[in-house]
This record gives C-alpha cells, sequence and structure tokens, in this order.
C-alpha cells in the first residue's frame, strides 16, 4: 500500500515549495516529497490519493513530558480546571460522585488563585459533598492536593511530612494519598485511560509523548502499560522515563532493563512547584514570610545518580523549578563531570525538567555538559508576566527572569516542548505561540525555533538525532492541518497568504499572533498508519 498527499503544503527541509508526498504504507517512510506538477506522475502507482485541498503537512509534534494514565484519568473526571470558586467546584464534585455511584472521584486542575475564596477547598467539604467518599483532588500543578478523610485515613497521610491539615497535602503526605488513590484503579479503567490519553493526543497532531512514570507517579504496571500502548500501531508512540534515584553503574542498568526505561529521568524531584510553593528558592516566597520551599535531594545524590546513569550510557535528569533547586542540579552534574570526565557526562545526553528559574550561567554551565532541556510554555502562558501566580508568589522581579526560552536557544541549550498534561492539555500549537509571545519580550523566539523545539528537539531529548521532520526514507510520522493564514514563500503564482505578524513570519507555518485561529488537525500518521483521522480530508483510489 501507498498513498500520495497532494494540493497542499509540505513543510520539509527537502523542498521547501513542496506540495505533496508519497507515504509508503508497507515501510512506514516517506517515498517521494516534491511539487502538484510531478505529484500526477505518481497517482497511477499509488493505492489512495488525499486531496489535501490547502491543508499543511508537518512533521507529527512531540510532547516532551506527560503523565497519560493522570491525563486520561483526568479526562474522564472532574475537571476543575475552568471553577471559579469553592462552591462551584464543590457542585462538580458531588455530581461527580452520584455519577460514579460511589466509586473514588478524582478532582484535578484547581487554583485557589482562580477562587472567589482565595482558598483552596477541605477535606470536610469534600466528605461533605460524597458523603464519605473517596476523593482525590490535585492542584493544577500536581504537587499539592485536597483528600477527603476516607482517602487520608487509607493512605496515612495525616502522620506524614507534608500533612498540612484540612486535607491539603504536600511532599510524603501528598505522594502516599496519590499512590494510595491510583492503587485501587482497576487494570481495566487503567488501560482506558490510557487509550483515551493516547488518542487526544493524536488528535492535537502529536506522534510521540515521553511518558514520565515512578512509583509515587503511577506505578511499575502503569508504566508498563503506557510503553506497550505506544508500539501497538494505534496510537501515538510512548518514550518513558522512570523516576528512580540510583547510585551505582549497575543499579542503574538493571532498573533501565527492568523497567523498559529511556532513562532514569522524568520527575526525579529535586524540589517542587511554584503554585503549591515547593519549589526551592534562594529567597523566600513573597506571599509567605520566611518559607523558601523543599529541596528533596543533595548535591551529593544528584552526583552520584549522574555518574551512574552517565557510566551506564544512560540519560539521567531531574525534575527542577526553583533558583535553589538549579544549584544543586548544575553543582551535583559538574560534581559528577569532575568524577568520571566531561566526555562521560555529555556522551550520555542528559535531561532536565521545567528548569524554570536558571540564570545565564546556570545556563552556560549545563550546555558545557550537553544536556537538553524539556520546557512547557503553557506555564508562562498561564501563571508568567507582572500580574500573574508566578509574581503573586515570588514577587515581580524574579518573574521577569524565568523561563528564559531565548537565552537557552542562544546558548545552544536544545530544548524539547512539551504539556506536562494533565497539568496543561496537549496543545502543541498553542505551546509554540506561547514561545512567539512569551510574556517577556527578551525570551520571545521564532514560530520556526519554537515549532523545531516542539518536533526534531523532542526527538532529540530522547537521543534521536535523525528524526521529527520530514526527509525520504524516515518514518512517516506526520500532521495534516487545516490553517488560517499561512505564510508561503513560492517561485512561481501558488496561492501565497501573508502573515502581518513578524514574529509568526515563519515561511511554510501558521500565523501565531495573539488572536488567530489554531489549526485544526485533520489527520495524525504515526510510522505510516493513520492514527486519527477527522474525516475532513477526500480521500480515494486513483
Amino acid at each position: 500500500m501507498s498513498t500520495l498527499y497532494r494540493g497542499g503544503f509540505v513543510y520539509s527541509p527537502v523542498d521547501p515549495f513542496a506540495n505533496a508526498l508519497v507515504v509508503d504504507d508497507a515501510t512506514g517512510t516517506i517515498a517521494w516529497i516534491g511539487g502538484d506538477d510531478a505529484a500526477s506522475g505518481h497517482v497511477d502507482a499509488v493505492d489512495e490519493v488525499v486531496e489535501l485541498d490547502g491543508a499543511l503537512v508537518t512533521p507529527a509534534f512531540v510532547d516532551a513530558h506527560a503523565h497519560v494514565s493522570q491525563t486520561g484519568a483526568g479526562l474522564r473526571g472532574v475537571d476543575l480546571g475552568e471553577t471559579r470558586s469553592v462552591a462551584e467546584a464543590l457542585s462538580r464534585i458531588e455530581d461527580g460522585a452520584r455519577a460514579h455511584q460511589g466509586r473514588p472521584v478524582y478532582a484535578p486542575n484547581w487554583d485557589q488563585g482562580r477562587w472567589a475564596e482565595g482558598r483552596p477547598h477541605t477535606a470536610g467539604e469534600l466528605d461533605r459533598a460524597t458523603y464519605g467518599g473517596v476523593v482525590y483532588s490535585p492542584r493544577v500543578d500536581g504537587h499539592s492536593a485536597v483528600i477527603s478523610s476516607a482517602l487520608a485515613s487509607a493512605s496515612g497521610a495525616r502522620d506524614l511530612p507534608g500533612w498540612e491539615g484540612d486535607g491539603l497535602v504536600t511532599r510524603d503526605a501528598h505522594h502516599a494519598a496519590r499512590e494510595a488513590f491510583t492503587g485501587a484503579v482497576t487494570p481495566a479503567q487503567r488501560r482506558a485511560d490510557i487509550d483515551l490519553a493516547l488518542h487526544t493526543a493524536a488528535a492535537a497532531g502529536i506522534g510521540l509523548v515521553h511518558e514520565n512514570g515512578g512509583r509515587t507517579l503511577s506505578g511499575t504496571d502503569d508504566f508498563a502499560e503506557v510503553l506497550a500502548a505506544g508500539q501497538r500501531g494505534d496510537a501515538p508512540q510512548t518514550i518513558g522515563y522512570w523516576a528512580q534515584l540510583v547510585s551505582d553503574e549497575a543499579q542503574a542498568r538493571d532498573v533501565a532493563t527492568v523497567r523498559g526505561a529511556r532513562g532514569l529521568a522524568g520527575d526525579l524531584n529535586v524540589d517542587g512547584s511554584i503554585g503549591s510553593r515547593t519549589a526551592h528558592l534562594r529567597a523566600p516566597y513573597a506571599d509567605r514570610e520566611g518559607h523558601t520551599g523543599n529541596g528533596y535531594l543533595s548535591v551529593a545524590e544528584v552526583r552520584d545518580h549522574v555518574t551512574a546513569c552517565s557510566l551506564a550510557g544512560l540519560q539521567a535528569g531531574f525534575h527542577v523549578i526553583g533558583d535553589a533547586g538549579v544549584d544543586t542540579v548544575v553543582q551535583g552534574f559538574e560534581a559528577a563531570a569532575a568524577m568520571v570526565g566531561v566526555p562521560v557526562v555529555t556522551r550520555a545526553r542528559h535531561r532536565l525538567e521545567h528548569v524554570e528559574m536558571i540564570s545565564t550561567e546556570g545556563i552556560a554551565r549545563l550546555v558545557a555538559l550537553g544536556v537538553t532541556a524539556s520546557v512547557q510554555p503553557a506555564f508562562d502562558a498561564l501563571w508568567g508576566g507582572d500580574d500573574g501566580m508566578y509574581a503573586e508568589r515570588l514577587g515581580s522581579e524574579r518573574v521577569s527572569g524565568m523561563n528564559p526560552f531565548a537565552s537557552m536557544m542562544a546558548a545552544g541549550m536544545t530544548l524539547a516542548l512539551g504539556s506536562d498534561s494533565p497539568v496543561t492539555p496537549f496543545a502543541p500549537w498553542e505551546a509554540v505561540r506561547a514561545c512567539v509571545n512569551h510574556h517577556d519580550p527578551e525570551q520571545r523566539v521564532s514560530a520556526r525555533s519554537a515549532f523545531l523545539a516542539h518536533t526534531r528537539g523532542g526527538w532529540r531529548a530522547a537521543g534521536y538525532d535523525d528524526r521529527g521532520y520530514l526527509d525520504l526514507g524516515l518514518p512517516a510520522t506526520i500532521a495534516v492541518w487545516e490553517v488560517g493564514d499561512l505564510v508561503v514563500q513560492a517561485p512561481d503564482d501558488r496561492i501565497q497568504t501573508w502573515s502581518t505578524d513578524p514574529r509568526s513570519g515563519t515561511p511554510g507555518l501558521p500565523d501565531l499572533s495573539p488572536g488567530s485561529p489554531t489549526p485544526k488537525c485533520l489527520r495524525t500518521v504515526v510510522r505510516g498508519r493513520t492514527v486519527f483521522d477527522a474525516g475532513a480530508l477526500d480521500v480515494h483510489r486513483p
């Protein structure tokens, strides 16, 4: 089988004016890229023709940081992301409890900063709303939660560090509550959640998802099933990072082999989040006197982990957000390089997640060791700026240097973009838009640079340099888009629509200026197999 796509715009380095391509479905690779005139010569040789009617074909996106089963659970759960008061949230939770007929309720994505009361809900309120049911309600950043009394009892959270009272949990108490809650999910429901999340990713034009798992995050069975689902061929591919601290080379190899992990990285937490006031800061939070957050790992622990993974040829990595947390990581990486040598560390291509509060000096020190940053532009879009949540927590002076995407790219750091779903949804074009329209004008990057970070950069972050773009012989992992304004440079009289926004004025990419329409995914293909089809394309046999 082979498929010809024609009559659109193909974003490829092979031919910047391409309108068509042929996919060899048997091998799952791209067999030809060119113009519409030449495409007519392929019609009799293919099995299927897809009329693009001006649609844009790009490499499929890579989401470099996600939690797949939690995403699925959130999609079927009680989403509190749009609620504007405690009362509204509790009403939704009560409705959800009735619909679930007494089963545990997952109610994520609340943010007390958006609620009229300016506070989280409480265990007592959850108890009344669900008639004593089991409720796990994580904050939008996933680093704190409010749990019902039943879940507090079942998990033993009240007796652990991080029990804040009234059902609010962070640190160990939060981990115990989350582990107890996810442990009650049946295997059938877990598989359904994974399938729902991956098909949602496919509908967003995503062809590869980096799963971030760990014992307190999702569990070993969950991690294995996410990796298996990505190999079936009916959904995006998956690559997994397992959050487990190791201290010697043999242990690193054993853990990665058993888990099937690409690396011992991801949400191996050096600190927490700004919204939950658990990110580790050099100076106290502006809205909590004397509090500098939590540092979960020491420089020595980071050093030993990086050393072990480097010697084993595995990617190491950590979740890190606060500036004091970044200090710990940078010092730990450099200490590892001092022990085993810079070439050994750089060869392993280690990675960090989030890295929101890093200085120019810190960036340079990490670049010297070949460290990649997996970042989430939606965080700046949601919480950045002078009047955002970050400013409330940190003060305006510290906010101006956050999420320095342009500085990272200028220094030569590889960036990979992701959502941290379910913290933010699968929305890759919105991530690119957030880079283009960063709150800090000095940290804005071109649409092309952001797009490459969300496609090729995601593959590079996993150690693959020959993926994430459209070229002959490469896997046909593509997405087809209905777009509004498309910036096109053509050598003849073919259709041209020009964006007026210089930040979005990248040939071959849609207009991503504020207020412009978001491209709509029409089809996603992974290694030659269609994993999502909106049914809007004219498909026929020649």
